[in-house]
């Protein structure tokens, strides 16, 4: 089981991956990006006319005579390095490190996946954390933080703890490309941000608001008890993160209790039921 995360339309395939595998998945990192429409943005069709431009870089240049009709069509400073790094000669003829003739296909779509939230990839009930900057051009704070609530529940009264802003800039990496600030001191304040967050929340139950809850409340269990017959599993289960090794909450939770399992008004000894072992 995992976190998954992504930045602009990284944070779209995280989401809809972790939609998908809702049962591998205990959370969602989403750096300016999420479930939004983004067609009519002048940001995105302005990197949907970059990909255009790029379409028609003839393979059979070479890298310099490509490199600068790069660099004379494509206007934002940023971009253009983003598609001249992603461009490189392999013997005689050029070759693209991604696949741009299938986005530029999609973009021309009049849904391309690339920009589009569809509805039907359905809700995210597990935990987010949902960072953006304060001027995006790619995340509105006026009317865009509602998509995010629409699709993802648990983002209800959160803010700013799991949904907030990160950067104050106009212009620059910060307005977007949160994790690229030059000066290196916000890439670490944004590492600190995402670090505590998953500190907390990777890996715990959906049904607790915090690993802090681990021990203390009863998860209902869906294995099968073969000693018991029961499809619960454990009378009693005690909810294990999968990452429980790197914890120590159980531990701290059953020498405050003085008790091995929790449920509610109940509690059992260890291996009661099953064997230890098995756990």
């Amino acid at each position: 089981m995992a976190t998954l995360g992504g930045h602009g339309f990284g944070a779209k395939v995280a989401l809809a991956a972790a939609i998908d595998n809702m049962d591998r998945t205990t959370g969602v990192v989403m750096l300016e990006g999420g479930p939004l429409d983004h067609r009519y943005y002048e940001a995105y069709q302005e990197l949907q006319e970059y990909v255009s431009v790029a379409s028609k870089v003839d393979q059979s240049w070479d890298l310099g005579k490509a490199t600068k009709y790069l660099n004379d069509n494509i206007a934002c400073s940023k971009w253009r390095s983003i598609f001249t790094q992603n461009l490189e000669q392999k013997g005689d003829n050029l070759d693209w490190n991604f696949n741009l003739k299938a986005l530029s296909k999609d973009m021309n779509k009049f849904q391309p996946d690339t920009a589009m939230w569809h509805g039907h990839y359905g809700l995210w009930p597990g935990e987010t954390l949902a960072l953006f900057a304060s001027h995006s051009r790619w995340v509105h704070l006026a009317t865009n933080t509602l998509p995010f609530y629409n699709v993802c529940p648990r983002l209800q009264g959160k803010f700013p703890g799991h949904i907030s802003t990160f950067s104050d800039s106009f212009e620059g990496p910060m307005n977007h490309w949160l994790h690229e600030n030059p000066e290196g001191e916000e890439r670490w304040h944004l590492s600190q941000r995402m670090w505590r967050w998953l500190k907390w929340h990777d890996g715990k139950n959906s049904l607790l608001s915090d690993k802090s809850e681990a021990g203390w409340y009863y998860v209902p269990d869906r294995g099968f008890d073969v000693e018991c017959n029961t499809r619960q599993g454990e009378y009693t289960p005690e909810h294990v993160h999968h990452n429980y090794l790197h914890t120590d909450v159980y531990e701290k939770s059953r020498a405050a209790r003085g008790v091995e399992g929790s449920t509610h008004g109940q509690f059992l000894p260890k291996g009661q039921f099953t064997d230890e072992s098995r756990w």
